[in-house]
């Protein structure tokens, strides 16, 4: 209860702040002469909205909410988030919503951008009702308030002024949300979601209406789905998650026991899942920390993280996803690093037990092509530089209190309803592919390992449309007897079963990567095409869009994460062609998440190898032999030039076996040995590969 506490402490002393706010602004609501005509509906329109918080925090707080029924709460749901939903009349949703960049410049003109920025900011107060959180609320109204003024007609205003203000909102108050956003990951005593999963009646579905994300079929559908299931049902599939995550450390030799929290991760709907996955984690002696995707500019990133649910809008995600362009710089990152650090001393005890994640995730959501707007908010090419170096500088302080070899992870994956009427079969299917019997892979991958120690380098050709033509260099091994190049990788922390994989070695590895249609965090690229040599990324493009220019700028910031270029972090080999065979048998290869994808078929990963930061971490395959393979010419910067070693990022890209010709391993005296031929396993001890292939 001490967070409770605290945050009661809190609301009481914000809370003529607040009241003075909510007066001003339902003012503003009904203002007629001190603004400009054509500023007048957005903020009489924005206020309304803020307006509705104030009555939704009110029902809270008087308790009426609990009476609710369920048509109520899909009521409030729906007013929340009417304006950001897709439409095909030009008159609704999202199309005539502030929150559109493309909408608001053109009714707001030069003031577009920031007031855009300003509304889709302030929608971030949803959360912080439902958390009761009301300080984040207040300074949210706040800053609407001081950019009203500068509007009103008798001031003279520019849009200089107006980013200006934006920008010590943000950097005034990083003193507090970052630290909090840090302590929302380590700390179980933030326990708003804990509370609601264990809690609540799962079988009544208004539970899902009360975190304050858009709720939608698909969460409706899940909850309902998994409510059919029986007890032991959902206790296996909990199971499989829950001791994957305990078998990372066993691999990776950690000491489980010294651990008292672990990050769950999930999307709602999950619950009576995540409900037995708390419990049977709490009898490994770890507590939950819990937290929503973030939901302000400065906590948000590109790929979500946390509890949420289905995106509203996949182009309101698109379109908001570099909003820091409008004010970051470089005395902004310096403090945000500074708040960091004073986050991280503030909570080094809470680090210091800090298990790491354990991620849910899911696939099937239908897939549009996204728009790139030139009105969208777009990081400068200064600003790039600066971003990528906040990662870095951020990635290596959280390293210094969360040490990456003394933490472990897991992920798996399951259908939602939105992937079509073969949902529940799908669902069956991928609980199957989750628990294949990784005994049987082992034996099977081992055939694969050995031929590629014999190796010296591997090419990768594709077949048809597909024109890759890659040649990896392989590290050397000096003790064959005790060391291999490749990890046996079964199903513990990257769940299902399936890849063989190695840290390639730069220099040497070239050619050419191209997938004809590939999803990649969650955007389709349609011919990506990638050159390497000497195992880094020279050139880029793809076919989305008809300008070279918008082609290159969607690889360059969901690809390469605004670097200038990137390695090749990792070569693997999947080996789930179970996997394989059920995308082929429902349609769905091309909605299967990156975690099922990367096990069929080679992938590739652009950013740092597998064994990021915990290199020194002794890793052996069930044969006994030392994986030696774990690190590159960049990662070895590590003790001298830090700053340069790693990217934080890895993201993987895989070539289904339908593309590919070839895959061949050539030793030092010129022998090739190939592994895969016209798209199936030709090694002998491999062959049963082929049988879910039909073969």
């Amino acid at each position: 209860m001490r967070y409770q506490e605290e945050l009661q402490a809190e609301n009481a002393k914000v809370q003529e702040r607040y009241a003075l706010a909510m007066e001003r602004i339902a003012q503003i609501a009904l203002e007629q002469d001190n603004i400009a005509l054509p500023y007048r509906s957005y903020f009489q329109k924005t206020a309304a909205f803020l307006l509705l918080l104030k009555k939704l925090q009110e029902s809270f707080t008087k308790g009426e909410a609990k009476e609710w029924d369920l048509d109520k709460w899909k009521a409030v749901n729906q007013d929340l988030y009417a304006d950001l939903l897709p439409s095909k009349d030009l008159e609704q949703g999202y199309n005539c919503s502030y929150a559109n960049p493309a909408y608001t410049e053109k009714k707001l003109g030069k003031y577009g951008k920031a007031l855009c920025f300003l509304y889709t900011e302030l929608r971030g107060c949803i959360a912080y009702v439902y958390e009761n959180r009301l300080f984040d609320v207040t300074i949210g109204l706040e800053l609407f308030i001081e950019i009203f003024n500068l509007m009103e007609t008798e001031h003279s205003h520019t849009p200089q002024e107006m980013q200006q203000a934006i920008y010590y909102y943000i950097s005034d108050y990083c003193d507090i949300t970052i630290p909090q956003r840090t302590r929302e990951l380590l700390d179980p005593d933030l326990n708003f979601a804990t509370n609601l999963i264990m809690q609540s009646d799962l079988s009544d579905l208004r539970y899902l209406y009360q975190y304050g994300e858009y709720i939608s079929e698909n969460e409706l559908q899940v909850a309902s789905f998994l409510n059919q299931m029986s007890q032991e049902e959902i206790d296996a599939m909990a199971r499989t998650y829950t001791e994957g995550y305990k078998k990372g450390f066993a691999i990776a030799k950690i000491d489980l026991s010294k651990k008292k929290t672990v990050n769950v991760r999930f999307p709602i709907g999950f619950e009576r899942m995540v409900k037995a996955a708390i419990l049977q984690f709490r009898a490994m002696g770890l507590e939950p920390a819990i937290y929503r995707t973030g939901v302000s500019s400065i906590h948000k990133r590109v790929n979500k993280t946390g509890y949420f649910g289905t995106s509203v809008n996949p182009q309101y995600d698109f379109d908001h996803r570099m909003d820091q362009g409008l004010y970051l710089d470089r005395p902004l990152m310096e403090r945000r690093l500074a708040m960091l650090r004073v986050a991280y001393e503030q909570f080094a005890d809470l680090a210091s037990v800090y298990a790491g994640p354990a991620v849910i995730e899911t696939f099937g959501q239908a897939q549009e092509e996204l728009e790139s707007k030139s009105q969208a908010i777009a990081l400068s090419k200064k600003q790039q530089k600066v971003w990528v170096e906040y990662q870095n500088e951020a990635g290596m302080l959280t390293n210094q209190y969360i040490p990456s070899d003394q933490y472990s992870f897991t992920i798996i994956a399951y259908p939602i309803p939105e992937i079509g009427v073969d949902f529940a079969e799908i669902f069956a299917e991928t609980v199957a592919v989750n628990t294949l019997d990784p005994s049987k892979y082992e034996k099977i991958q081992q055939c694969l390992i050995d031929a590629l120690d014999q190796g010296q380098y591997v090419t990768i050709k594709g077949k048809g449309t597909n024109q890759t033509d890659l040649k990896v260099q392989l590290q050397e091994i000096s003790e064959p007897a005790k060391q291999t190049g490749f990890e046996n990788c079964l199903a513990d922390v990257n769940i299902p079963v399936g890849e063989v994989f190695t840290s390639p070695k730069l220099e040497g590895t070239q050619g050419r990567l191209h997938v004809h249609s590939v999803y990649l965090n969650g955007l389709h690229y349609q011919d990506l095409d990638l050159q390497f040599q000497d195992g880094e990324v020279v050139a880029y493009t793809c076919k989305n869009f008809e300008s070279e220019e918008k082609n290159k700028a969607l690889i360059r910031d969901n690809v390469l994460y605004q670097h200038q270029t990137l390695p090749m972090g990792e070569f693997a080999i999947g080996t789930n062609t179970t996997a394989y065979a059920m995308g082929k048998k429902y349609g769905i290869s091309g909605k299967l998440p990156i975690l099922i994808a990367e096990k069929t078929g080679p992938h590739f990963a652009l950013g740092d190898t597998c064994y990021s930061m915990s290199e020194d971490n002794q890793v052996y395959n069930p044969d006994g032999k030392e994986m030696i393979a774990k690190e590159n010419s960049y990662s070895l910067l590590r003790h001298e030039k830090p700053e340069e070693a790693y990217f934080h990022c890895h993201t993987d890209i895989t070539i289904p076996y339908e593309e590919l010709e070839e895959i061949a391993v050539y030793t030092k005296a010129g022998e090739k040995i190939a592994l895969i031929q016209d798209g199936r396993f030709c090694l002998p001890g491999t062959e049963k590969l082929n049988l879910p292939l039909g073969e």
